[in-house]
């Protein structure tokens, strides 16, 4: 993370000409097309945004598809669109560590800021049974930190749309009435979606679920009353796991018969490939929505799709 920060100071000292032009260029832009430039750094309040706002708005996302979330660098032009946008929204956990760094470099009086993790009531991740604590230089372990994957939870991601919504209205109030219809119609999506999950759960044998990866949902998990295991939590840098928390989800597999072992997109997956051959269990994907392949995003995959995929994974893995 100190690295990361490290880069970004260089990256807005390569861009600070650019940026006193882009606030130039801003009014252009937003004159040519009439329509708010709004910016999201991640595929879910980016697919949010798409659901509430359609054609109404330009709408870019940081994130390259295909790329890992938790190690993504800000480029000089990444923040020229920061600069030049109406609305910016960004998750506020850990891997967005550089994102005060770049506002505060800029004249962001005029942008509206949705953070995330202000829409709901945030919780630290913890540390179950069985999985690694990410550690510090030097062997320490590292201080508990807030999980940042709030939008997990069908119920959060309408909070979450919600604020959106709202934000949206203030900046575009001539097309507020279309964001509200559609915020409305989508939140009943997600209240079906949301549904779904209890009904599969409350008819489920099993409440365990296992991930042979990292686990980045914990809102999730809470919210629907699972238990699970996995071998490091949802932030964790960390890709190898030892020899002993392999050999923990092997036994905890094992030993309550759990039919399916996840993982998580975008991984190498060679974790859960090695509990799988350990164990016969099946190998499934769980999408935790951070981000989606470059196919995907051409094909316009969105939230809803990703996590109907996971209510029939989830009810393989929970039978």
């Amino acid at each position: 993370m100190k690295g990361l920060l490290i880069m970004t100071g260089m990256f807005l000292s390569c861009a600070a000409l650019l940026v006193a032009g882009g606030q130039r260029d801003r009014a252009v832009d937003s004159n040519a097309t009439g329509k708010p430039k709004v910016v999201a750094t991640i595929f879910p309040p980016f697919d949010f945004t798409r659901e509430i706002a359609g054609e109404r708005v330009n709408l870019a996302m940081l994130l390259p598809p295909g790329t890992e979330s938790h190690s993504y660098e800000p480029s000089p032009q990444d923040i020229i669109t920061i600069q030049r946008c109406d609305i910016f929204i960004y998750g506020g956990g850990e891997s967005d560590a550089w994102v005060d760094r770049v506002l505060d470099s800029m004249d962001a009086g005029r942008m509206k800021i949705v953070r995330l993790m202000d829409c709901v009531e945030a919780v630290e991740e913890v540390i179950v049974e069985g999985m690694e604590a990410e550690s510090e230089p030097g062997g320490a372990e590292a201080a508990s930190e807030y999980d940042e994957h709030v939008w997990t939870s069908p119920k959060n991601a309408m909070l979450i749309v919600q604020a959106i919504s709202r934000v949206l209205c203030e900046v575009d109030a001539k097309n507020a009435l279309e964001y509200q219809r559609n915020t409305v119609a989508y939140c009943a999506k997600l209240d079906t979606l949301d549904a779904a999950f209890q009904e599969v759960v409350a008819g489920a044998a099993r409440k365990t679920i296992v991930f042979g990866d990292r686990f980045p949902f914990r809102y999730f998990a809470e919210a629907y009353g699972l238990s699970y295991f996995a071998a490091f939590p949802g932030c964790s840098t960390e890709t190898e796991p030892s020899a002993a928390t392999v050999a923990f989800l092997i036994n905890k597999v094992k030993a309550e018969k759990i039919p399916v072992i996840f993982h998580i997109e975008l991984s190498n997956e060679r974790m859960a490939d090695t509990i799988s051959e350990a164990t016969g269990a099946k190998k499934r994907l769980f999408h935790a929505g951070h981000n989606i392949t470059k196919r995907d995003f051409e094909r316009g995959v969105s939230y809803m799709e990703l996590s109907y995929q996971n209510l029939d994974n989830l009810k393989e893995a929970l039978q």
